[in-house]
């Protein structure tokens, strides 16, 4: 199995930022991190400062504020093809239908069948 190389671990304590918009912590927010749980798959809980407490989060949807220092100091083209990225994906949304639960969009036909399913079982 191949490994990828990704960012530091980051330990109980340490000093956060939300790297993205996360459910109810705008992208931007310091946190510090509470709980550091898994194996092969490392999950943190955060306490933000805007009071919310969530956990499960990725590495990945988080950053260390040298980090986000960084990030924020990319080139302004850089920002701008994210932006595209998103824009298509918004459109693929829209153009396919579907609901976007926590982050991960439910298909249209996958709603459509458990509709079906619904009324065949008369639920």
């Amino acid at each position: 199995m191949a490994t990828t190389t990704t960012a530091p671990t980051l330990r109980k304590g340490d000093a956060v930022v939300a790297a993205v918009d996360l459910r109810g912590v705008p992208a931007g927010t310091t946190g510090k991190v509470s709980l550091v749980n898994g194996l092969t798959w490392i999950r943190y809980w955060v306490r933000f400062a805007n009071g919310v407490v969530m956990g499960s989060i990725n590495r990945s949807k988080l950053a260390t504020p040298d980090e986000w220092e960084r990030r924020h100091d990319e080139p302004v083209e850089a920002a701008a093809s994210t932006e595209a990225a998103s824009d298509g994906a918004a459109e693929a949304t829209a153009a396919g239908g579907g609901v976007e639960i926590n982050g991960a969009l439910v298909p249209q036909k996958l709603l459509d069948r458990s509709k079906a399913a619904r009324e065949r079982l008369g639920a």
